[in-house]
């Protein structure tokens, strides 16, 4: 801990993700500017596949070891830097009806990638589909990686993105970063949350300078304010369960969020009910006491759950709920 200290005290007044973002990029109040520490050093674990990274400010976190990444399907699978979209040859019908997705944990970290004003939002724009948000800034603002991961495409492109920068992520999603006038990463580059990966710029297809930012998974987009909450800068959740019916470009979280999230509470408390029901299939020689002795219930409650009175003749080979 003494070498934590003694590094963090040497960086302690260096920071590398705010820089260049001017108090007229910021708007959307309240959010504070990023400051993103520097990693200063990484030490060994017990563990062989983990790692502690220290950083200039005096913080630290775990981080999985390259080696044990290297096994990753995500990073295995459809991994492409030549082609803006790596999953074209991907079946659509394979697509998963939902996914559970870590966001961040002990070994997950999340970093604002820029703070300013939202000028566009996901969804169809002058009759054509607009994958992603538009954030305005200024040429030469600095942008940062989400979340940790690694660079699968990282060039300037005739396309309407123009200078383009893709990470793909240890959660599995990928980030799009577009109308760069500088990249700051190479493809295959490991990347943490936080770190400088582009200037802000106008390339491609633009009206004026600004940060294009999408969110995907296997390719297909959806709303990012379905993460992030844009005017702090905060993730929504820690979790995300995204579902199929999110890739539709007329699916935005405000159309639902709130419902939505009612619904996901409702359907924890249902699936918490159906995991506690229990029963019983009645045998040869039952009768009511001696099911409810066997299950660690009562014969009123038996009655109760099953519509039944405690003269009730059983039937060999119903079944009765005990719990």
């Amino acid at each position: 801990m003494k070498r934590l200290f003694a590094v963090a005290t040497l960086f302690a007044l260096t920071y590398f993700c705010a820089a260049g973002q001017s108090a007229d990029s910021l708007a959307v109040q309240p959010i504070e500017p990023v400051a993103s520490p520097i990693v200063v050093d990484t030490l060994a674990t017990e563990s062989p596949a983990l790692s502690v990274l220290l950083f200039n400010d005096g913080t630290w976190r775990y981080v999985q070891n390259r080696t044990t990444e290297q096994d990753s399907l995500v990073y295995n699978r459809y991994w492409d830097n030549d082609n803006i979209s790596a999953y074209n040859s991907m079946p659509k019908d394979s697509l998963p009806s939902s996914v559970a997705i870590n966001l961040v944990d002990s070994l997950k970290s999340y970093r604002y990638p820029y703070v300013g004003r939202i000028t566009s939002r996901y969804g169809i724009r002058h009759r054509r589909p607009h994958n992603g948000i538009d954030i305005a800034l200024k040429v030469g603002d600095t942008i940062c990686a989400a979340f940790d991961g690694r660079v699968r495409f990282s060039k300037a492109t005739d396309t309407g993105y123009g200078t383009l920068i893709i990470i793909r992520h240890d959660n599995g999603l990928e980030t799009y970063h577009g109308h760069l006038s500088a990249r700051l990463v190479e493809e295959n580059d490991r990347v943490v949350a936080g770190q400088p990966i582009a200037l802000g710029g106008n390339s491609g297809r633009s009206t004026g300078p600004h940060l294009h930012f999408e969110t995907r998974y296997l390719g297909q987009s959806f709303d990012p304010e379905r993460l992030i909450n844009f005017r702090t800068g905060e993730l929504r959740r820690d979790h995300f369960l995204l579902k199929k019916g999110y890739f539709s470009i007329y699916s935005k979280y405000s159309q639902d969020f709130n419902a939505e999230a009612e619904r996901n509470e409702a359907e924890k408390k249902e699936t918490a009910l159906s995991a506690e029901k229990r029963y019983y299939k009645v045998r040869s020689g039952d009768y009511l006491g001696l099911i409810a002795k066997r299950n660690h219930t009562t014969v009123s409650a038996l009655c109760r759950l099953n519509g039944i009175k405690s003269t009730t003749t059983l039937q060999i080979g119903r079944v009765l709920r005990v719990k």
